[in-house]
Parts: structure tokens; C-alpha cells; sequence
């Protein structure tokens, strides 16, 4: 009897062993991951093709704030240069929110994005890499060409008019510029030189399949 009782044992504790390590025998309620909630930006306070003062600033908070104030009053089109699509200054909903506006505003409004280096932003992610795949007739990310690179500046380009632009693009300091179609146009021109010489960037077409 004892040793019945002894196997018998060893069955029930062997038998609750293999339903524990069975897969799909347990569901786990943990809920889903939710995205963290990012902080509102506020934009500068100063209007596209009116405010003629050059505004410099030193800080990745004076750089948001221009940033966000150019993009919210883009109306036909806009360029960006920058070396990996700078995480802290373009991965927020604020940012993502006033380009879906913008290019939804208008069939032909243009979002043109050249990129150095986009492998961390697709691996990551980044919030204007999925809006191409939502708008892939009119948000367009390209890769540099290696002999046609802007020495190491970012910038982006508001219809012809208004820019920032940041000399050192591992520095947060540059010039936010509202009224300025000469000095816009001319950085244009380069950016628009260098989109002609871009590449396809092979890290988009193995995002977008």
C-alpha cells in the first residue's frame, strides 16, 4: 500500500509538473503595453513670413519649440536635412501630428526627408517613419549620397521662406529664421541638389515590408 500510495504520488506530482510546463495551458493577464505619454510641446511664438528677426537659441528646448512653430505653419512644402531623423528633436506626436496635418491638407503638399543614417529610427520605430508608410504619395525619406553630403549641418525648410538651421548637427544650438526668403531659398537650393543625388533607402523599403 505504501508503495501504491508512493507512485501514486509521483504521478500527481509528475502529471502537475507537465501542466505547468504544457505551453498554452495559462493565459497571462498583464495588459498590454501602452505607449508612454509624451509631454505637450508649445510652440514658439512667432508667425511664418511675418516675423523678420532671426532668432538664435543655445538649447534642445528652444530648437523644439522652433521647430514645432515652423512645421504648424507649413502650407505647401517642407524640407528637412538631417543625419539619422534626430530622435529628440523629430520622434514626438506633436511633430508627427503637424506633418499629418499639413500633408493632408492638400494633395500636393510635400514632406521631402534626407536622411544619413535612418537604420535606428526605422528599428525604433520613429514617428515620421510610419507616417511614410501611411502617406507614401507625399512624405518621401531619401538617403544622402555619400560624395554629395552637406558638411555636418541639419536643416529644415519651410515654403521657401522660413528655416532652422543648426551649423553642427550634434549641437543644439542654430537659428530659427520666420521671414527670410533669400537665405531659405539658398539652403533650398543645396538641399534640392543634394535630394537629386539622393539614394532609396534600403533600411524604408525593409521597414515598409
Amino acid at each position: 500500500m505504501m508503495h501504491d500510495d508512493l507512485d501514486h504520488s509521483i504521478s500527481e506530482d509528475a502529471r502537475s509538473m507537465i501542466e505547468f510546463q504544457s505551453p498554452g495551458r495559462f493565459q497571462i493577464g498583464n495588459p498590454a503595453a501602452q505607449p508612454a505619454l509624451q509631454q505637450e510641446w508649445q510652440a514658439a511664438p512667432f508667425t511664418l513670413g511675418v516675423s523678420t528677426t532671426v532668432q538664435a537659441f543655445d538649447d534642445m528646448g528652444e530648437a523644439r519649440k522652433h521647430a514645432l512653430a515652423l512645421i504648424e505653419q507649413v502650407r505647401r512644402s517642407l524640407s528637412i536635412y538631417t543625419p539619422d531623423l534626430e530622435p529628440w528633436l523629430y520622434n514626438h506626436s506633436c511633430i508627427q501630428k503637424a506633418c499629418s496635418q499639413f500633408l493632408r491638407a492638400h494633395p500636393r503638399n510635400r514632406l521631402r526627408i534626407l536622411v544619413g543614417d535612418s537604420s535606428r529610427a526605422v528599428k525604433e520605430g520613429h514617428r515620421l517613419v510610419t507616417l511614410s508608410r501611411r502617406l507614401t504619395s507625399s512624405l518621401h525619406i531619401r538617403r544622402t549620397h555619400q560624395d554629395y553630403q552637406l558638411q555636418t549641418s541639419a536643416f529644415l525648410v519651410v515654403d521657401g521662406c522660413g528655416m532652422l538651421i543648426r551649423p553642427n548637427a550634434d549641437q543644439f544650438s542654430g537659428q530659427a529664421l520666420y521671414r527670410d526668403p533669400g537665405r531659405a531659398r539658398q539652403q533650398l537650393r543645396l538641399f534640392d541638389a543634394a535630394w537629386d543625388r539622393s539614394l532609396p533607402d534600403p533600411d524604408m523599403r525593409s521597414f515598409l515590408l
